[in-house]
């Protein structure tokens, strides 16, 4: 398994939408709002009870390329497969979820926040992982110098970027795409505001593509 699988399945995408979604009610429209918007993949945290008919309900809309996050074990790993996923995302690298996902021949991107579990995911046979919390480790100056003495590596950095920041991680050439919430919150979905939803990936996606 290699991020040249994850780049397949997200075929060309540099924006992944990050959903935290409470209510299954909200996935359709939802789904519909990030599609209109541009967006063509999508990461569907499970952190919520609803979590699996968020997922099988977005993988079944067909506009988007849905993966599962927040994937803690390897039994997660099974329900987000059986529920549409078609790449895993863990906050961290636990080998059980990475060889799981092997298993299976699933794109899997573990988190990682230091040099040496960068160095444990490469020795694992992966050459994709997400910098996690991005901005929180340091953000750009980070990202640079963990890509520095791995220039094969490519990252996903998530946490804390916003819109205002996403140019500038974008820029960075070892990065694969970037991971972000603040276009479709809780908050969002509760309100029911699926026209902002829709503006705010509009503006991340062409953003990307600037």
């Amino acid at each position: 398994m290699t991020g040249t699988d994850l780049a397949a399945v997200l075929d060309g995408a540099r924006v992944l939408p990050v959903l935290t979604v409470p209510d299954a009610a909200t996935a359709g429209p939802l789904a519909d709002a990030l599609a209109a918007g541009g967006a063509r993949c999508a990461e569907v945290t499970f952190r919520t009870p609803d979590a699996e008919q968020v997922l099988k309900t977005m993988a079944a809309h067909g506009g988007l390329t849905v993966g599962a996050g927040t994937v803690l074990t390897p039994e997660q790993v099974d329900r987000a497969m059986a529920a549409g996923a078609r790449f895993v995302v863990s906050p961290g690298f636990d080998e059980d979820v990475v060889a799981k996902c092997r298993q299976l021949g699933v794109p899997v991107v573990p988190g990682i926040a230091s040099a040496t579990e960068l160095m444990r995911a490469l020795q694992s046979g992966l050459d994709t992982v997400k910098l996690f919390p991005a901005q929180p480790l340091g953000g750009i100056p980070m990202l640079r110098a963990l890509a520095a003495p791995f220039p094969h590596a490519r990252f996903v950095p998530t946490g804390g970027v916003d819109a205002p920041r996403l140019p500038a991680y974008l820029a960075v050439p070892a990065v694969l795409a970037v991971g972000g919430s603040w276009m479709a919150t809780p908050a969002h979905l509760e309100r029911g505001e699926y026209d902002e939803i829709r503006r705010l990936t509009a503006g991340a996606v062409h953003g990307s593509a600037t």
